[in-house]
C-alpha cells in the first residue's frame, strides 16, 4: 500500500482519514481516533498530509510535519467543491486528500506555538472588550430609563457615574437601582484594568521582537496592529504580493463581472474580520496624519472643506479609494491622482 496523498477529517474524537496513491485512487479508508492517529501517520512513508485548517489542525500539522510529512493546509470554503454527493466524514476527507493536489490550491500556513499563544491573547481581549461594550451599553439603558442621558463618550458615561453615585442621592432612582449601577462601575473598571494587563503584555512583546518592532514604524500601526499581524501571519512569507494579503485581510473590494464589465461592491465581509478590524481603525486614526505628509494629499485636504474631506471614500474607507477625478466634491482639482498615483488600496501592507 504506497499512500501518496493522505486526506484527514478531523473530529473531536474520532478522525476520518483517506489515503490515494500516485494515481489518485483511494488505496486506503478508515477511521481512528485521534491519538491512534499520530502512530498511524508515523507507520506511514513520507507523504502529503491534508487537513482543512480548523481549531487542532495546526497542533496536529505540526507533529506531522516533525515526521516528516508535507502537511498543507486549507481553508475549508476552498475544500468545499471537490467533496461529492452524499456528504459524511468519509466523502470530507477524500474530498480533502483531492484538494491537497490541486496546483492553484492556497494553502495556509502552519503557526508555531508562540503564534497560537499571542493569537489567544487577542482573542481573549476582544472579549473582554465586546463585554465592557455590552456593560456600558446596559447602563446607559438604565440611566436612560430613569430620564438621564448622557453623552456619547466612555468618558462622559463615566464622569455622570461618579457625580450620580458620589451624590447623595439622585432624582428618579432608587437605592436598590444606586447598587446596581455601583456594582456596574466595580465591573467597569475590573474589565479596563484586565484589557490594560493585556495592552501591556502586548507592548512588550512588540519592544522585543524584531518583525514586531519593524511593523509598528507604519503610520496608523501600533502595538495591537504589529503583534497581531505577526501572530496571524508571521513573516508573511506565505503571500507573493503585498495584494495578496490585502485580499486575506478581507480589504480588497468584492468584484460582479458581467459582460466583461467588472464593477466593485464594496468592502469584503470575509477575510481576518478581527485584523481588518483593527487595520481599518489604525488606518483612520493615521491617514490625516499621512494626508498633511504627502504633498498632493496635503493640497487635498486644505483645498477642500472638512465635510467634504470627512465625506470622502479616502476618509471612510482608505482601501476602496481610487483616486477618479470629482470622487470627493466633484472638483477635478482636488484628485490627488492628477499629480502623483497614491496607492490607498495597499499602503497599509506596504504593497
Amino acid at each position: 500500500m504506497q499512500v501518496s496523498v493522505l486526506g484527514i477529517d478531523l473530529g473531536k474524537n474520532v478522525c476520518s482519514i483517506v489515503g490515494l496513491d500516485a494515481a489518485g485512487a483511494v488505496v486506503l479508508r478508515r477511521r481512528v481516533k485521534r491519538e491512534t492517529l499520530i502512530g498511524l501517520a508515523a507507520k506511514l512513508p513520507r507523504c502529503i498530509v491534508g487537513m482543512e485548517a480548523c481549531c487542532g489542525a495546526h497542533h496536529i500539522g505540526r507533529l506531522f510535519a516533525n515526521q516528516g510529512h508535507d502537511v498543507r493546509l486549507m481553508s475549508p470554503e476552498y475544500v468545499r467543491p471537490y467533496v461529492k454527493a452524499q456528504k459524511n466524514d468519509d466523502r470530507d476527507a477524500e474530498g480533502i486528500a483531492e484538494a491537497a493536489t490541486r496546483p492553484t490550491m492556497r494553502f495556509v500556513e502552519l503557526k508555531a506555538q508562540d503564534q497560537l499563544d499571542m493569537q489567544t491573547l487577542h482573542r481573549s481581549r476582544d472579549r473582554l472588550v465586546g463585554e465592557r461594550t455590552a456593560l456600558i451599553n446596559q447602563l446607559r439603558a438604565i440611566l436612560l430609563e430613569r430620564g438621564i442621558v448622557v453623552p456619547q463618550g466612555k468618558r462622559n458615561l463615566e464622569r455622570h457615574l461618579a457625580v450620580l453615585l458620589d451624590g447623595e442621592e439622585a432624582p428618579g432612582m432608587s437605592p436598590r437601582m444606586r447598587l446596581l449601577i455601583a456594582d456596574g462601575r466595580a465591573q467597569w473598571q475590573e474589565l479596563d484594568y484586565r484589557i490594560a494587563v493585556f495592552d501591556a503584555e502586548f507592548a512588550a512583546f512588540t519592544k522585543e521582537n524584531e518583525d514586531a518592532k519593524r511593523l509598528a514604524t507604519i503610520p496608523g500601526v501600533g502595538v495591537m496592529i504589529a503583534s497581531a499581524m505577526i501572530a496571524a501571519i508571521g513573516k508573511a512569507e506565505a503571500f507573493e504580493h503585498g495584494r495578496d494579503l490585502s485580499a486575506w485581510l478581507g480589504l480588497v473590494p468584492r468584484q460582479s463581472t458581467t459582460g466583461g464589465k467588472p464593477k466593485l461592491l464594496g468592502i469584503s465581509k470575509r477575510g481576518n474580520k478581527y485584523l481588518r478590524k483593527l487595520l481599518i481603525h489604525g488606518a483612520r486614526a493615521a491617514l490625516p496624519h499621512i494626508a498633511e505628509r504627502d504633498t498632493a494629499l496635503g493640497r487635498w485636504v486644505r483645498d477642500c472643506s472638512p465635510a467634504c474631506v470627512r465625506m470622502s471614500p479616502l476618509w471612510r474607507w482608505p482601501t476602496n479609494w481610487r483616486g477618479s477625478p470629482g470622487r470627493c466634491c466633484g472638483a477635478a482639482k482636488h484628485s490627488p491622482s492628477r499629480e502623483r498615483p497614491w496607492r490607498h488600496r495597499y499602503w497599509l501592507v506596504g504593497a
